[in-house]
């Protein structure tokens, strides 16, 4: 099984970066399924259904999100209804959505899982409690298992990668909207990497506005955040190939300056 997941998509900048590049690396690839943190999709915070139902249109499966993931009033009319777009499992019981799914893949089932951090960002039910729990399950349907935990603090990322070593096939960190180079195979199964970065502008302050975001950390005065929209654009992914165990044989991450 071969899978591209793509690092956080932000605003239109991100969605047209991810128009472009997604047929040339399908191609290249011969990918058999795509997934995308989306929670920056409508104009830099949130998510609507028109901007979701682009990405799925443009040949993304699978949505993920995070701490923004209800900043658009918009999702609640239609996440439930939505088994593509997955929100951060660790959510309290009866949170709209869902926080995981199986998938078909061609003859195989894929399971995704949506995860939040707890230090530094919203303080949720434990990650680590709720994965294992859903781990469980889904290792009874499938061995492939991805994961995209969404967090802030590289340590509890660490963590969450070898806490999960061997019992899944990937554990991706999003989020900071900032590409890391430790993208590894953990005991020759789990492909692990702290963070896979960020699709949007290249010329931003993770995606927004270079001057608006420089006044905002001098001043300390509240204002709106615009993303930015210089060219040119960055596409952050990492490329996943599975044996038919499930386990992790190649992470590849991509860094791509789009002009």
């Amino acid at each position: 099984m071969k899978v591209l997941f793509i690092g956080d998509v932000v605003g239109k900048p991100g969605r047209d970066c991810l128009k472009i590049m997604i047929p040339e690396l399908k191609s290249k690839y011969e990918l058999d399924f795509i997934i995308a943190n989306g929670e920056n999709l409508a104009g830099g915070l949130g998510i609507t259904s028109e901007v979701a139902n682009e990405l799925f249109a443009n040949g993304v499966n699978v949505i993920t999100g995070g701490n923004h993931i209800w900043d658009k009033k918009e999702v609640f009319n239609f996440i439930d209804e939505e088994p593509r777009l997955l929100r951060p499992m660790n959510y309290p019981p009866g949170t709209p959505g869902q926080g995981s799914e199986c998938y078909q893949v061609n003859n195989d089932l894929l399971g995704v899982i949506n995860l939040s951090g707890r230090v530094f960002i919203s303080e949720l039910d434990c990650p680590f409690r709720t994965v294992e729990e859903e781990i469980a399950k889904m290792r009874a349907k499938t061995p492939f298992i991805i994961i995209d935990f969404h967090a802030e603090a590289t340590s509890e990322k660490n963590a969450m990668g070898y806490f999960l070593r061997k019992k899944v096939s990937a554990v991706l960190g999003t989020h900071t909207h900032v590409q890391t180079a430790d993208e590894k195979i953990m005991d020759n199964v789990t492909a692990y990497i702290t963070d896979v970065g960020m699709t949007g502008p290249y010329e931003s302050v993770i995606g927004i506005n270079v001057d608006s975001a420089i006044e905002k950390f001098i001043t300390k005065i509240p204002m709106k955040l615009h993303v930015s929209n210089l060219k040119p654009l960055q596409f952050n992914a990492v490329y996943l190939e599975f044996n038919s165990e499930g386990n992790c044989i190649e992470i590849k991450r991509i860094f791509k300056i789009v002009k």
